[in-house]
């Protein structure tokens, strides 16, 4: 089994994927999916950092798991609360690339074991030019290459930090929450990653991704 898993993560050091698991469970209305593969020096400053301000601000610090957020979702859950992600964008992308939407115990530790591989396997760049390519950024619409001409007309490395940082907030659930005509949540969000946007730049993070 490793090594057949090994068979479906290395490759991702060169090659883009062609769909993914999410895709291929894609309920959307739309005729055609939009999805278009934007290599890493095509993508820009600007939606980089905005996922990172948004999804995993300890992204270049964790081997792929953030174990004070797990921590609290299992504390959380146990007192009868709802059982919560805490994902890293590395288990982000072994989500989207192999499994199945869903918050089973099941599924956590299958996207465990391929978080790992992928942590094994790939770059912090490569893995974060993955998720930035395959995660949903409205029904149906994959990547920040087809959302920027989607939404604003533009090449993602034209996108302002604003623009960035809306797409960035649809993130959490981009079947509901919409870029066009984005809701006080969706607003108040922007903003928030903005502001941490702002933080990140002066830290110089950009910089310091490998």
């Amino acid at each position: 089994m490793l090594f057949a898993s090994w068979l479906v993560v290395l490759p991702l050091r060169w090659i883009a994927p062609p769909t993914t698991a999410f895709m291929l469970q894609d309920e959307s209305n739309r005729e055609a999916l939009l999805y278009n593969w934007t290599p890493w020096s095509h993508i820009g400053a600007a939606m980089p950092i905005a996922v990172v301000a948004a999804e995993d601000q300890k992204f270049t610090d964790h081997s792929g798991f953030d174990l004070d957020s797990i921590k609290q979702s299992v504390e959380n859950y146990a007192e009868g609360e709802s059982l919560r992600g805490a994902s890293t964008i590395s288990q982000q992308v072994a989500k989207n690339l192999y499994l199945w939407p869903g918050r089973s115990f099941l599924r956590k530790g299958i996207e465990a074991y391929f978080t790992v591989l992928l942590e094994a396997s790939l770059s912090k760049q490569r893995i974060l030019e993955i998720y930035l390519n395959i995660a949903e950024l409205g029904p149906g619409i994959y990547g920040v290459g087809e959302a920027s001409q989607f939404y604003f007309g533009k090449e993602p490395a034209e996108l302002s930090d604003n623009e960035a940082a809306l797409l960035a907030a649809v993130l959490p659930n981009p079947k509901r929450l919409d870029v066009v005509n984005p809701s006080s949540y969706v607003t108040s969000r922007q903003n928030w990653i903005f502001d941490h946007m702002q933080r990140l730049r002066r830290e110089r993070w950009i910089a310091s991704l490998r």
